[in-house]
């Protein structure tokens, strides 16, 4: 299919007589999809069984027929006010045990049995009434599930929930005590109606109570999303989808978007450069008005993972955003850039947020394509040019590529739970080698633990990857022609102690984790011929040979053809170093590319994203500032 743009609208926000104008504009920027009713409850029910859908019909029938296709929200993120009365323990509890109050958004608790029959009540509702409807193309479950630190919850529901889950887990108190290590601290219990939620803690709780708090919590989330799913597959054929976010690891994306069709997450490339991501200052001012280079291909490329190939970027920024520490504007150039890069890595849909800036409330500086007052925004033309572009782009085709990531949530617990070392981060590993290996030019997969395609890659990359058993080095071994593991690799079992086999416990490749080291980020570990590691430091041993020593002679890297391990976090230089010996070893072709320009190909283009505030020549060609280059491949692409 040909990639399409869409809007984010909320029809309760305007007055009846804008709709029809609003609809008739949206299809002249070239949009083609339209997602409403996601925070519409008390529109929908202003008070408890009093429903008023009538201004949604009209909604969706204005919208419809002027030739635009409908992603309908069920509102379940927005619980209205009679609900707290009507359900006055569902609200979510945050660590220190003090309730998340009503007045925003995202108040609820996973666990709270009472709102998730009310959130099914609410689908099956809206499901029965649109399930069949031919404007309603599509349907978002919820949003943006953890937004605001929404996943964990120390609530009561949550405590009798756990205990019951951890029931299921273990059977006998006694296979949890010996599970957990419990005879530590004389914290062995006799009942699973003893275990509380691991928050206010003298000290550190222990940290095998505190991983699977995380695992129950994620399991939560993914049983709240399924009660939806369950009730509104019997009801439409238009896919379920969910828009996730940036840097939000706490539950198991892959394990929500199993029960979904399409995958979906909401952009803001500018906000997270300011909010959620670690760079020098002059990195940050590079490319202030512009975002990272690689955070939006990042989340591209994962969420295309959780969607098992379908998926869409739902929110795009547009303009200035109004939840980052600084908010600047796009540079000129800007919204198009990030709309076709998603289409590189396969967007079927990239819908700005939102049509038009709210004059109100908490989002009112955060802009649209349309300023309040109905004025055009300067994202409205680059939106319209990007339709054009999209036009005479035609289908995009996806190819494999020669390299892979393997993603687990999961390791990202773990190491929240016991980091061992200040600045040590699952993702910032993980964002690392991604970063390496676009600087080189390539094209990345993500995978999860649970489903790597057998002989798929040449390289598969599983940095941090805390526990590792014979299956999934199985697939490892597989799926791959080398396998690059490490650091902290293996260095848990999912109850969180120290495997019997020692770490990281390969069976291919002869390596021991003898000592674990953590730096100071002033302090690094240098290697023999250029590059050094931060944060994380391994001392290994074994029969592998070296492939690189620090320099004070222990190993920075061990392996064999088939095999290796990395013995710490690496810098900017390591990496590069180990990803062209990696390339080197398998025949993989690098792109080298200088700062701030990207290249991403498919399986019939070329893309050449040039984030820079400045013209860039790579290869010969100048690619403008701000600006996409797309070339039709001559040859197959990689993989």
């Amino acid at each position: 299919m040909n990639p399409e743009l869409g809007v984010c609208y909320y029809p309760e926000h305007w007055p009846e007589a804008m709709w029809a104008d609003d609809a008739a504009r949206m299809v002249e920027t070239g949009l083609t999809w339209v997602r409403i009713g996601e925070f519409g409850w008390s529109r929908m029910e202003p008070t408890s069984d009093d429903l008023h859908f009538d201004w949604l019909d009209r909604a969706i029938e204005t919208l419809g027929s002027a030739g635009l296709k409908v992603v309908l929200g069920t509102p379940t993120a927005t619980p209205p006010r009679w609900m707290l009365d009507k359900h006055p323990d569902m609200l979510a509890v945050d660590a220190q045990g003090q309730p998340r109050k009503f007045g925003s958004r995202r108040h609820y608790c996973f666990s709270h049995t009472g709102y998730i029959e009310e959130c099914v009540r609410i689908a099956c509702v809206m499901g029965e009434r649109y399930g069949r409807n031919p404007h309603v193309a599509a349907w978002q479950i919820d949003n943006e599930y953890g937004c605001h630190e929404t996943t964990v919850s120390y609530s009561q529901p949550a405590l009798h929930a756990f205990q019951n889950w951890l029931e299921g887990q273990y059977s006998t108190i006694e296979t949890l005590n010996a599970a957990w290590g419990n005879v530590f601290w004389s914290m062995e219990y006799d009942r699973f109606d003893q275990i509380e939620l691991p928050n206010l803690t003298v000290t550190e709780p222990n940290p095998a109570h505190v991983l699977a708090f995380r695992r129950f919590s994620a399991d939560q989330v993914v049983a709240f999303n399924r009660a939806q799913v369950e009730v509104l597959r019997p009801l439409t054929d238009a896919p379920l989808l969910h828009n996730y976010m940036g840097r939000v690891l706490d539950f198991d994306h892959f394990a929500v978007g199993a029960d979904l069709d399409i995958a979906t997450w909401d952009s803001y490339p500018i906000g997270f450069l300011s909010d959620r991501l670690e760079a020098d200052k002059a990195h940050k001012s590079a490319f202030l008005q512009q975002g990272d280079p690689d955070m939006q291909a990042f989340h591209h490329d994962l969420y295309r993972a959780v969607g098992r190939g379908r998926w869409w970027v739902m929110e795009q920024q547009p303009g200035p955003v109004n939840w980052a520490p600084y908010n600047p504007a796009p540079l000129p150039g800007m919204v198009r850039l990030w709309s076709l890069e998603a289409v590189a890595h396969g967007a079927e849909v990239v819908s700005y947020f939102r049509w038009r800036q709210a004059p109100f409330a908490q989002e009112q500086m955060h802009a649209g394509l349309l300023m309040p007052d109905n004025r055009s925004a300067p994202a409205l033309a680059e939106a319209r040019q990007t339709a054009d572009d999209l036009a005479g782009l035609g289908a995009i085709t996806q190819a494999r590529t020669d390299v892979a990531i393997l993603f687990d949530y999961a390791s990202d617990w773990a190491w929240a739970t016991q980091p061992q070392g200040a600045g040590f981060d699952y993702f910032k590993l993980v964002f690392s080698t991604y970063q390496a290996l676009r600087r080189a030019g390539l094209s990345v997969d993500f995978l999860p633990a649970e489903d790597i395609p057998k002989a798929g890659y040449k390289v598969i990359l599983a940095p941090g990857l805390a526990t590792i058993g014979p299956d999934l080095e199985q697939r490892l071994t597989d799926g791959c022609e080398l396998a690059v593991l490490g650091p902290r690799s293996g260095a848990i079992t999912l109850d969180f102690q120290i495997p019997a086999t020692g770490r990281p416990g390969l069976t291919a490749l002869d390596c021991t984790v003898d000592l674990v080291e953590t730096l100071p980020p002033q302090v690094t570990r240098e290697v023999d011929g250029g590059g050094a590691a931060r944060h994380w430091v391994d001392r290994l041993s074994g029969k592998a040979p070296d492939l690189l020593t620090f320099q004070d002679g222990t190993p920075a890297l061990k392996g064999t053809d088939h095999m290796w391990y990395l013995a710490g976090f690496p810098d900017d230089t390591l990496w590069d170093r180990v990803i062209s010996m990696a390339a080197a070893l398998t025949g993989i072709a690098l792109h080298p590319m200088p700062q701030g320009l990207r290249r991403r190909q498919t399986a019939g283009h070329t893309f050449l994203i040039n984030y820079n505030s400045a013209p860039v020549e790579w290869n010969g060609r100048m690619i403008e500032a701000c600006d996409v280059f797309i070339q039709e491949n001559d040859t197959p692409a990689e993989g």
